[in-house]
């Protein structure tokens, strides 16, 4: 049956997909200032943390099952896990635990998690090959460049229909990490960004379920075997990426091409990348921390409150707008519960969104006094908080840039404490402080294989 669909895209866009693998496989080792070096440590060691910290989450335990069935063999390891894996499974998995606890970093423009694929899939393979700690870490600023850059080209509008970003960019970030570690020729790297191009992953509906972060961890598999069949010869469409009928003029109306060759190989996405003090979607974070600043200033209880009030952009009640949520995965979700256990805990890490947290009476109780209203005027980054006390004070402020913000970042210390608590209850404080030695020093590992061992049990 013929089709007269008129064609409205455009046929004359540059080489994008060649852009990027050239950029990939020739860009100079470790080709990058201190501050892009420090970020590539950070991003790695909060990876590290959120995967091992939700190790033995249901979640990982239910992919793990599965995995099993296909008799895998023992390549990689699974952090925070004494099993060990083959390289495409250990990506999938410790992708999937690296996103379960909604704690990982963000690229706050594109609000894509790059850490989850590109980490995930580029551990896998080095540890396999016995590749340097150099060579991981050039492999993830080179990959969250790819993912993020054709993010920022086609943000917001392929998220605004429903994509979620990070498994639909995530698997070009985990193919292009794959191929340098590899060591692909750009012509290669081209068809492994093409063969992933054909592999995006994940969409709005899942999120707080187990699937969303699924997302990730597919997208790092995903990307690890178009790298590995691109080695082996495996062709795909030199222009996967920008052609009219290719990933991201199929994908989304705004295709802004000059988000992917802007200063690229000068400027580094990663280098803007922030860390999460709260573990759950980074649209509420705002909200949480003005709750938590009216609490700790003014000594508030949760008797103490007669209702919350916030206005915040229409995203937040978009994405995080259940009242009721049943589990922790919902919980994450919910504006309502997480601004409710800002206040009655001061804290909003992952013990808080706890499936008892989200049924806990007075959680509840308080949760059912915050109200929310979508306001145009209020910036994405921004909240305005009141709180209304039974002795009839109203106490307000307005968060223009949460904590963990470009604006105001999670110090060294701050990711340390943060690891701290994630890692310790699984590997104990001495693993951790081990851990963090090791991630401090990665990218001048001989081998990365005494991080991954001392990242399992």
């Amino acid at each position: 049956m013929a089709h007269n669909t008129k064609v409205t895209a455009d046929s004359n866009a540059p080489a994008v997909t060649r852009m990027l693998a050239e950029f990939v496989a020739t860009h100079p080792s470790h080709g990058w200032d201190a501050q892009v070096e420090r970020e590539a440590h950070r991003t790695f060691g909060n990876w590290l943390g959120c995967a091992i910290g939700a190790s033995r989450h249901a979640t990982l335990e239910a992919a793990l099952a599965a995995v099993r069935e296909l008799s895998p063999a023992p390549q990689a390891s699974l952090l925070g896990r004494a099993e060990r894996v083959d390289v495409a499974s250990a990506a999938l998995l410790n992708g999937i635990a690296s996103h379960t606890f909604d704690f990982d970093d963000t690229h706050l423009r594109t609000i894509i998690h790059p850490a989850g694929p590109v980490a995930s899939a580029a551990l896998a393979l080095a540890e396999h090959r016995g590749a340097s700690g150099r060579e991981l870490v050039d492999a993830l600023v080179l990959g969250v460049d790819v993912a993020c850059r054709v993010g920022n080209a086609i943000y917001p509008d392929h998220y605004d229909r429903g994509w979620h970003i990070t498994g639909s960019t995530g698997m070009l970030g985990a193919a292009a990490a794959c191929a340098r570690l590899l060591k692909l020729d750009a012509g290669a790297t081209a068809m492994a960004l093409g063969i992933a191009a054909s592999q995006p992953i994940g969409v709005r509906e899942q999120f707080g379920t187990m699937t969303k972060p699924f997302h990730p961890g597919g997208a790092a598999r995903a990307g690890l075997m178009a790298a590995l069949m691109a080695r082996h010869g495996y062709t795909a469409s030199p222009r996967a990426l920008e052609a009219p009928r290719g990933l991201m003029q199929t994908f989304s109306t705004k295709c802004d091409w000059n988000e992917i060759g802007d200063a690229l190989g000068r400027r580094f996405e990663i280098a803007s990348n922030t860390y999460k003090p709260f573990a759950c979607g980074i649209v509420i974070h705002p909200s949480i921390d003005g709750c938590v600043q009216l609490r700790d200033e003014h000594a508030l209880g949760a008797d103490d409150v007669e209702r919350v009030e916030l206005r915040v952009h229409p995203l937040v009640l978009e994405l995080t707008g259940k009242k009721a949520p049943r589990s922790g995965l919902e919980g994450k979700f919910s504006v309502y519960h997480a601004c409710a256990a800002g206040i009655v805990f001061g804290a909003a890490g992952e013990a808080e969104f706890a499936d008892a947290m989200v049924t806990r009476p007075d959680v509840v109780a308080l949760r059912e006094r915050v109200t929310a209203t979508a306001d145009d005027a209020i910036a994405e980054e921004a909240a305005d908080v009141t709180v209304v006390c039974r002795d009839g004070r109203r106490l307000h402020r307005f968060v223009a840039h949460a904590i963990g913000s470009l604006e105001r970042p999670m110090s060294d210390a701050d990711l340390e404490r943060k690891f701290h608590a994630l890692v310790d209850p699984v590997l104990g404080a001495e693993r951790a402080r081990q851990l963090v030695a090791l991630c401090a020093g990665l990218g001048g590992a001989a081998s990365v294989a005494a991080l991954a061992a001392a990242a399992r049990p």
